[in-house]
Formats: structure tokens, sequence, C-alpha cells
């Protein structure tokens, strides 16, 4: 009985720091999709952060490809324990609020699978619990490969307007850019809903895909079907993604919307629309990139159809490292947490 208790907390711990989790991820993104049109002055602050709320939370609900490699892809679920999902949770929330607090818009996507990656290692004492080739194909390859892709759709299509527009004058190319950008940040937004509020479905519904869910969970029709992700979960995650997006994340604005590169609306629509093909790309193909990474590389490739000296490389290096120190420091909070919980609740919750 006692054990069907600490695993029923334990199983509540996982469900509330997920959304807490989703809820950081919200204001710790939220500048991924709304940096650029506020830098741009096309909208105000909260204009902008309430539209990019309504905006995730649709996005959240529109499919569950990346939500599935996250519950079944990365970790073999059958060597992993509530404590496992727990910690790597917590490990993902530390390493989100180190970055928010700093302004560096790292990734929440890749501290989540850093933290799922550190807590099952630890418990395993061993590597091979992880399953690589998912880890290559969907989140390696793709580490390096979307920002590249961002950055190299930003470059191009920036030359592309730059040249249809060539002959003319730049107040009216910003001005017609002005209602462009309203397109799309919101095309932006939504594809962050699609892509970040997958994470936290997933983990949840690894958690509630483990044999203990089913013993100490009391309504069975609310597990997972097959390792579908159940419809509340979609819902609970996508209003957690929505709230934490309307508190804002000011700190990481500053740096995505000025910091890297000085933007005009024509900039930002270029950087947003080359980052909304990535991620929807990405999103068909059930792989969890970083949205973060994805605009921050269309922006630099869009600066530097200018000049290069146009992008604050300085600034550009510290989220490179950023990117780089993800997947490690998220694994090692995730161990640690592991290490901790492990003693007080036992290793097999």
């Amino acid at each position: 009985m006692s054990f069907i208790i600490t695993a029923f907390w334990t199983l509540m711990a996982v469900l509330l720091f997920s959304l807490v989790f989703d809820y950081s991820n919200g204001f710790h993104d939220s500048a991924n999709a709304i940096a650029t049109v506020v830098s741009t002055r096309v909208l105000s602050p909260f204009q902008a952060i309430i539209m990019s709320a309504i905006l995730n939370f649709l996005g959240a609900l529109q499919s569950t490809g990346v939500a599935q490699t996250i519950s079944s892809g990365i970790v073999d679920e059958h060597h992993v324990t509530l404590v496992v999902v727990v910690s790597a949770v917590f490990g993902a929330i530390i390493w989100n609020i180190i970055t928010w607090y700093f302004g560096i818009p790292s990734s929440s996507s890749h501290a989540l699978i850093g933290g799922l990656i550190g807590a099952a290692v630890l418990h395993n004492a061993t590597f091979g619990v992880l399953n690589w080739r998912t880890l290559t194909d969907k989140v390696l390859i793709p580490t390096v490969g979307s920002p590249l892709l961002g950055f190299g759709l930003g470059f191009l299509l920036m030359l592309a307007l730059m040249w249809l527009f060539r002959r003319s004058a730049p107040d009216r190319v910003n001005k017609q850019f002005r209602t462009m950008q309203l397109v799309s940040s919101a095309l932006m937004a939504y594809s962050h809903g699609t892509s970040d509020a997958q994470k936290s479905m997933g983990i949840i519904t690894l958690a509630l895909s483990l044999p203990v869910a089913a013993k100490v969970w009391p309504w069975l029709w609310m597990l997972p079907v097959h390792g579908a992700v159940p419809l509340w979960v979609k819902c609970v995650c996508a209003i957690a993604m929505a709230l934490g997006t309307a508190a804002g994340g000011w700190r990481i604005i500053r740096t995505m919307g000025s910091k890297i590169l000085r933007l005009q609306p024509i900039h930002g629509f270029a950087a947003e629309t080359s980052a909304s093909i990535v991620l929807q790309t990405a999103a068909f193909l059930k792989m969890p990139v970083s949205t973060t990474h994805c605009i921050s590389a269309s922006i630099m490739g869009v600066g530097a159809t200018r000049r290069l000296s146009a992008v604050r490389w300085g600034v550009a290096g510290n989220i490179i490292t950023a990117w780089i120190l993800t997947l490690p420091a998220s694994a090692l909070f995730a161990a640690m947490s592991y290490a901790i919980l492990s003693r007080l609740v036992g290793p097999g919750a």
C-alpha cells in the first residue's frame, strides 16, 4: 500500500511539474514568436503576447507526432520509472530558469530531452538504455541541421526580397511589410505551439504509459491508448503553454529582438517565415527541434545579407554556446535530481 501511495504522489508530481515546465517554456520561448514583431514596433508587447498565447494554444492541439517521439523514441520505456520522468522535468526546469535569468535563448525542447537522458542513464547505470538511432536521426542531426537550414532560408529569402523590392523606397517597403509581418509572426507563434507544447505532452504520456500508472490512476479512461496522447493531456499542456506565453519573457525578447540584429519589418518577415517553414517541416517529420535555434539562426541569416558585421556575433556566440551546453547541462541537473529523489521515494516508484 505504501508503494502505491508513493507512486500516486510521484505521478501527481510528474503531471504538476510537466505543466510547470510547459508554463516556463511559454514565458521562456514566447520571445521566439514575438521578439521580431515587437522590436520592429509592428505590435505592442501586450498585443504580441496575447496573439502569441492564443496561437500557441491552437498550435499545441494540431498534432502529436513530436509527443510520440518524446514518449517512446528517446529512452526504452521499459527502463523508465516515475522518478526518472519527474527528475527529467526538474532538470529541464532548472536549466530553463538559469538561461531565462541571464536572458539566453536556449532550447527548452533539448533541455527536456537532456533531462530524460540524464535521469534514465543514472537510473540504469548504462547508456545502453538510450535509443541511439532515434537520438541521432531525430535529435542530434536536426539539432545541427535545423539552425543551418534556418540560416540558409533566412539568407536566401531576404536576398529574394531585396531583389524584388530593389527599386522601391525603403519607407514604402517597411510600411507594406508591417502588415505582412503580422501574418509571419502569427505563423511563428502557431508553429511554436505545434512544436514545443508536444514535449510536455510526450513526457506526461510516457508517465501514464508506465505499468504503475494503471495501478494508481483512478480513471483508466484518461490513460493513453496504444501510446496515443489523450485529449485531456493535449488541452492542459496547451493551456499551460498559453498562460506561460502570456506571462512573457522580456529578457529574452530584448536579446532576440535587438541584440543580435537591428530589425526592420522586412527582416522580421523573412526571419519568421524561414523559421516557421523549418518548424512545420520538423513537426511533420516528428522531430523535436528547437524553435529558439530556428528563429535565432534565421535572424542571423537575414542579417548576413546586409553585411557580416550587421550581426552582433559576440551575442550570437553566447547563444551558440548555450545551444551546445543545453543537452549535457540539463542531463546533469536531471541526474542530480534523480540522485536526491530516488533516496527520498525509492528508485522503483
